[in-house]
């Protein structure tokens, strides 16, 4: 898990890699943070809102069809469920 002294600052750009792959950027906007995709199978998530910044790479790292088999969703977080 992430913790909030992984973040100096808030509004610093984070970079999302999962597996060693780069995924995308996280940009603070208001109360949300926004991830930016930049590669599939991560675009799916491009434009997505969440809450903390780790929530962001957690949901990129269930998207990795490499992976996917040892990140399952739980029942109410398949697409379209809210990261909060």
């Amino acid at each position: 898990m992430i913790q909030p002294s992984s973040f100096p600052n808030q509004n610093d750009p984070f970079l999302v890699e999962v597996w060693g792959r780069l995924a995308g950027v996280v940009l603070k906007e208001g109360d949300a943070f926004r991830f930016h995709a930049v590669a599939p199978p991560f675009l799916s998530l491009d434009g997505a809102a969440f809450a903390k910044p780790g929530l962001a790479r957690l949901a990129a790292a269930r998207l990795d069809s490499d992976h996917g088999q040892a990140l399952s969703l739980r029942p109410g977080q398949g697409r379209g469920a809210a990261w909060s």
